[in-house]
């Protein structure tokens, strides 16, 4: 157990400042002796909406719906994610933190190893109405394998392209592009007059990982060996990184000013018609807080290499997603098993999913029209058939902070006109596994 926090604690002080799809000022929340009250519950929710204020309002008619059921107040915390994963490791080293709460279903099998949060075995799964009830690929991000689950699914979301319709089609581009070739060709037709033809968010860590993850696995890296070491370095992993950077460094279809973007803000220029477009997990209900009409844009799927998404090689996009968790030390799990399976029902996965534009992980909610749309059927279909699930281990987390920082620093290298090379990218993804813990 020692050797986990430590690596827990290690994970803290690497300054992760994970955003995304991705816990600011406040005091420490209650747990562990520090609730209220038996009838009272802490959750932190992550920030899902254009901003935390939108996710309060997504949230509290939801809470007050809960105690009003149950006689059981929850106190809400929206996180931002650029400190989400830190806050959450804090609380697991502290003992400190809420009773329930949201984590990025990535993160699942590292915050899984600390020993801090509920494991969702057949008995707990039954308070909830069955682990039946939940889809496939969304299980398979919620901890190691072989193990009881470390959370259950909340909200599944997955990578789509997102195209301005008049503005591909007055660059002549009569279709969204389906292979990167065609994503680059048509970027650039699209990259004049002070617009740009893709958006993306280079100093956005959690982003630059999912995508860096995707390219991987279309040119067959995994970024970790079989028995669960890093291996950031291959011929195949510094090729997928490269080709990522090189959209804005060799191909600049993407702004310079990007390299600083952070969380939302390249959707915002998209929505503004400042790019025409970009990779995005779940955008259309943050799009419409935007003030982008829905008209004006439609989505297709995250282009390939080559050919049409599809299993192996032709993955396009990470099994995105966000789990609800339960610390073990709470004083009301009683309460969190009923939050739990409150909020996993089929009413509320379908007010949620709706709210957010995602998809419900619970199958029986999915039937609802509202996620037949063609936008939602997209998503759908890609969670499906072409998605993977980031690796399932332990130094997850740091995986993520550490080969997504090395492309935020490739991406300023980019926008500052310095060169991009094979050597370049091998080195910052040496210098990341590097940061791992020692096995």
């Amino acid at each position: 157990m020692r050797s986990i926090r430590a690596a827990a604690i290690g994970a803290v002080t690497m300054s992760l400042a994970l955003a995304a799809s991705a816990c600011g000022g406040g005091s420490p929340t209650n747990s562990g002796g520090s609730n209220d009250s038996p009838r009272t519950l802490t959750y932190w929710a992550s920030n899902q909406g254009a901003s935390i204020k939108v996710d309060k309002k997504v949230l509290q008619p939801e809470l007050d719906k809960f105690e009003k059921q149950t006689g059981i107040k929850v106190k809400l915390e929206v996180v931002p994610w650029s400190d989400l994963l830190n806050r959450i490791l804090t609380a697991t080293t502290s003992g400190q933190g809420p009773d329930v709460l949201n984590i990025g279903n990535t993160w699942s099998a590292s915050l899984q190893a600390t020993g801090a949060l509920l494991p969702w075995d057949a008995k707990n799964f039954d308070k909830i109405g069955g682990k039946d009830r939940l889809v496939d690929s969304a299980l398979g991000s919620t901890g190691a394998q072989g193990q009881d689950p470390a959370a259950v699914p909340l909200y599944s979301m997955a990578y789509a392209l997102y195209y301005n319709k008049k503005m591909l089609a007055d660059a002549g581009v009569s279709k969204p592009p389906a292979t990167w070739d065609e994503l680059v060709a048509a970027g650039k037709k699209l990259s004049k007059d002070g617009k740009w033809g893709l958006g993306a968010e280079g100093a956005n860590v959690a982003e630059n990982v999912h995508h860096a993850f995707v390219f991987g696995k279309q040119h067959g890296a995994d970024f970790f060996t079989a028995d669960g070491k890093p291996d950031f370095t291959s011929d195949s992993a510094v090729a997928a990184v490269k080709q990522y950077v090189d959209l804005m460094a060799k191909d600049k279809i993407i702004a310079p000013g990007n390299a600083e973007y952070a969380q939302n803000q390249s959707l915002s220029d998209f929505a503004k018609g400042k790019t025409a477009m970009i990779l995005w997990q779940t955008a259309s209900a943050t799009l419409k807080d935007l003030g982008m009409k829905d008209v004006v844009w439609d989505v297709a799927p995250v282009p390939v290499q080559s050919g049409s998404p599809g299993t192996g090689t032709m993955v396009n996009s990470m099994a995105a997603g966000i789990n609800l968790a339960v610390f073990k030390n709470t004083d009301n799990l009683d309460g969190a098993i009923r939050f739990v399976k409150f909020m996993t029902s089929d009413a509320e996965q379908k007010i949620l999913n709706k709210a957010y534009g995602s998809i419900p992980p619970v199958k029986s909610a999915q039937s609802d029209p509202a996620f037949n749309s063609p936008a939602t059927t997209v998503l759908k279909d890609t969670l499906a058939q072409s998605a993977a699930a980031l690796p399932q281990v332990a130094d997850e987390s740091q995986f993520e902070t550490a080969v997504g920082t090395a492309v935020k620093e490739l991406f300023a290298d980019a926008a500052a006109g310095r060169p991009v090379t094979t050597a370049s990218v091998q080195a910052k993804l040496e210098k990341a596994q590097q940061q791992m813990p020692a096995k």
